[in-house]
């Protein structure tokens, strides 16, 4: 799926200026699907308006520069929904976390534990997350994708929360504690 798609998906739910389509797949719900920076969203976005995919209108504001508000047409939405239709890419998935752990038997135990902890916080924190954005009005479509989410991230802490004592044995003890221990 490329920046293109992922502006139609989100003007296809209403209308938004750049700045808040980055911060939707940065941030927002559709941070779950692919990662679009501002480099790549306002070239995508002129494109999609060349291609009459989308329109835009430029709004004044009190004080600020003006906005320009992007809406998608009729053929955008079609065209959004044909993408659907292509064969999907595989899953990216990249994590700063798997290779501190790979490297865990290098770390102090301590440092170790404190990564898993912390990592423990971030997860509750994203499932809190998932309760908040699932509310009774939620489409049927996101309320599956956010019970999908919900499930990779229960999987992860109760994995993390089973195996934990494993890496921390792999880690290396603390110099402090092997000194005490002597």
């Amino acid at each position: 799926m490329n920046v293109k798609t992922i502006c139609l998906a989100i003007l296809y739910d209403g209308e938004a200026t750049g700045y808040e389509i980055r911060k939707l797949s940065v941030e927002g719900e559709y941070s779950y699907f692919i990662d679009a920076s501002f480099g790549s969203i306002y070239p995508a976005l002129a494109r999609l308006e060349q291609e009459a995919l989308v329109t835009s209108r430029v709004e004044q504001q009190d004080g600020k520069p003006a906005k320009k508000i992007y809406s998608i047409t009729e053929a955008g939405r079609s065209s959004f929904i044909q993408s659907l239709f292509e064969k999907l890419g595989d899953d990216e998935f990249r994590s700063e976390f798997l290779l501190f752990l790979r490297f865990a038997s290098e770390l102090p135990q301590t440092l170790v534990d404190q990564r898993l902890n912390e990592r423990l916080v971030e997860i509750e924190e994203t499932l809190g997350d998932f309760d908040r954005m699932k509310q009774p009005d939620t489409h049927p479509g996101d309320c599956w994708v956010i019970d999908y989410g919900r499930a990779c991230m229960t999987a992860a802490r109760d994995y993390i929360r089973a195996h934990r004592g494993k890496l921390i044995a792999l880690a290396r003890p603390d110099v402090a504690a092997a000194d005490a221990a002597e």
